[in-house]
């Protein structure tokens, strides 16, 4: 076990060191709050110029409703009117085709932002079109959209002698406010956003925690093979004592990593009185965190042995990877029912595990007894793994040329 913990050492300060574990360390977590906060922060940033909508109104009507509407329903920070309406064509005989070509020129000037078709027939198929450059403008068309909608419900109110500010007033929106049960009785406010979301950090903290230090791992191994570095290793210190000590040297580079990332997350969650998730759930799910991230290093190092390549490398990891996507693909149909019989087999399946119940936990606890199963199926099978990794690692690390196929590995793991 000494020489173990010293090849640790030595793979954990060679290794964090490197100025890319330090620029990772510092860059993945401000890419990933600017993957998240960013595209919210410019959706919901206000305009600072007015934008001006072309109409073309066959109603001879809605579009001055349309452009009294948006005066007064959407504002710039300074005061004005965030919408200007301008009308196009000859309101009194309008000629569409004309008026399309009067409006396409201005679209193309950049005079106007886009111009609205109002139809006469649209008290009728409530269809209207929205034409300019830049259609993707969600806000825009959404706000357009809306607001059209509300002219057109008020005239058919008022066409059927209803008054639609009560109609407004009895059909005000309702909040669903979903309050989360824990065996214990005690109660926890809870969303879709927050359990998923939830889910969504525990599976990507796993993700890329394997997918550093795990492909480190498998292309460390390589590139000691081809410099026949591990041939001198390998006179100074047994297989057992190198494979352990590589997966405890950078595992502990992987926890350092994550840890540090969790305590940016922690930060920034007490900056803005939010919890990203249950402490509860938090400690149920920190014995899977390890023992997954065991497990796939166990499988790493098995796979990763008899390999010579660096292009065989990121073949074999990559699909490795891949498996852990595999739930949240399945993620949908795990909240509509996580404690079903067919989720509760496939969580029992080692590979699956970790992330399975990374969404099971957060939307309903499963029994203390299926915690403590998975749990022990888990150990015994990274246990399993660390068995047969150490047996490949071996008999194939100081192998060369052709890779050993899968029946030459089941003889290498029968072999005593």
């Amino acid at each position: 076990m000494r020489k173990a913990l010293a090849v640790a050492r030595w793979e954990f300060i060679e290794k964090v060191k490197t100025k890319a574990f330090i620029i990772s360390l510092i860059l993945t977590p401000l890419f990933m709050i600017g993957a998240f906060v960013l595209p919210t922060l410019l959706i919901t940033k206000p305009d600072t110029e007015p934008r001006i909508i072309g109409v073309i109104d066959e109603t001879n009507e809605l579009g001055k409703l349309l452009s009294n509407k948006l005066e007064d329903k959407f504002k710039l920070p300074d005061g004005k009117p965030n919408y200007i309406i301008r009308h196009i064509g000859n309101r009194a005989l309008l000629n569409l085709e004309e008026a399309k070509k009067e409006a396409d020129n201005l679209v193309v000037k950049e005079d106007i932002e886009g111009y609205l078709i109002i139809r006469s027939s649209i008290y009728n198929d409530s269809v209207f079109e929205y034409r300019a450059q830049n259609v993707g403008n969600i806000k825009v068309t959404e706000r357009l959209n809306r607001t059209i909608r509300d002219l057109i419900i008020e005239k058919k109110l008022k066409a059927e002698g209803l008054d639609p500010e009560v109609i407004k007033k009895l059909t005000f929106p309702i909040e669903l406010k979903s309050v989360k049960i824990s065996k214990t009785g005690e109660e926890e406010e809870s969303d879709f956003k927050t359990m998923f979301f939830s889910a969504y950090i525990f599976i990507m903290a796993m993700f890329i925690l394997i997918i550093s230090t795990g492909q480190l791992l498998v292309r460390s191994m390589v590139e000691e093979k081809s410099n026949r570095i591990i041939e001198v290793l390998m006179s100074s210190s047994s297989a057992n004592d190198l494979m352990v000590g590589k997966i405890l040297g950078l595992s502990a580079l992987g926890f350092v990593q994550i840890g540090t990332w969790a305590l940016i997350g922690v930060a920034i969650a007490l900056k803005f009185g939010t919890a990203i998730i249950s402490l509860t759930s938090a400690l149920v799910l920190l014995p899977f965190f390890i023992l997954g991230y065991l497990f796939y290093a166990a499988i790493f190092v098995g796979v990763g042995a008899p390999l010579s390549t660096e292009q065989e490398a990121q073949q074999v990891t990559g699909y490795l990877v891949m498996i852990l996507f595999i739930p949240l693909l399945l993620a949908m149909w795990i909240m509509q029912d996580p404690n079903s019989p067919l989720i509760s087999i496939l969580t029992f399946i080692p590979l699956l595990t970790p992330t399975m119940m990374a969404i099971r936990i957060p939307i309903q606890m499963p029994s203390v007894f299926e915690i403590l199963a998975n749990i022990i199926v888990l150990s015994l099978s990274t246990v399993a793994a660390m068995w047969a990794a150490a047996k490949i690692f071996r008999t194939t690390v100081l192998s060369y040329g052709k890779r050993p196929s899968i029946k030459e590995l089941w003889h290498y793991l029968k072999s005593k």
